[in-house]
């Protein structure tokens, strides 16, 4: 989770804090997407790769994962998810700083907080939020299944990430728009919490429009 997130918040940060002039939305997808991959590929041969909580519980309701490991996933994916939040700021706090004119804002046109998690556009409402994230998350379930399927026609062995990799990126390029994508409650909560601690305030917590959701998303 800490390298999904890693490189998915970096592809945020560089294109906001350079106003687009070193990346934008189609690049900032790519970065999530290869993310993927580069974790799946780190963490497959250990735990399955298991780097989102509804990921997490779908494996446990198929009986596929034992019920007394979905807390301990959960607790250590946010946890990746928050530290990770930790290393992009790190690394792109003077760019962060420069670009909001030393103010640590939620919304407004120097908003910084969408590097790290995702905000729903100013047209969205609740309901329609709450139905864009399940079914975000419902494709990439069984689109995930639908590639491990072994009765499918079967993806190249070793080539399961990259599959999953461009799973993610259509989906991204989709479903996007209305809340950036989030698709995983520990890519979401853990950099929200880390902003909340690091100066952006209870607002990142708050039903906040008008937010770019350039978070992206994580599987």
């Amino acid at each position: 989770v800490l390298l999904l997130q890693l490189i998915t918040l970096g592809g945020s940060a560089q294109m906001l804090t350079t106003s687009g002039t070193k990346g934008n939305i189609l690049t900032t997808n790519l970065a999530g997407a290869l993310a993927v991959m580069v974790a799946i590929y780190t963490a497959g041969g250990v735990s399955g790769a298991h780097l989102n909580p509804a990921f997490s519980l779908a494996m446990c309701l198929l009986g596929q994962l034992p019920w007394w490991k979905f807390p301990i996933f959960v607790v250590v994916q946010t946890s990746g998810a928050f530290i990770s939040a930790g290393a992009v700021y790190a690394l792109y706090s003077d760019a962060i700083w420069h670009y909001s004119n030393g103010t640590l804002t939620v919304s407004g046109p120097r908003e910084t907080a969408s590097i790290f998690a995702t905000y729903p556009a100013a047209y969205l409402s609740l309901s329609n939020g709450f139905l864009d994230q399940v079914m975000g998350t419902a494709v990439l379930i069984v689109g995930i299944q639908a590639i491990l399927d072994a009765q499918n026609k079967g993806i190249p062995k070793g080539l399961e990430p990259v599959a999953v990799a461009l799973l993610v990126f259509s989906i991204e390029v989709s479903m996007g728009s209305n809340c950036g994508c989030p698709m995983n409650p520990a890519r979401d909560f853990g950099p929200r919490l880390f902003t909340y601690v690091a100066g952006w305030g209870a607002e990142v917590f708050r039903w906040v429009k008008g937010g770019e959701g350039f978070g992206g998303d994580s599987i």
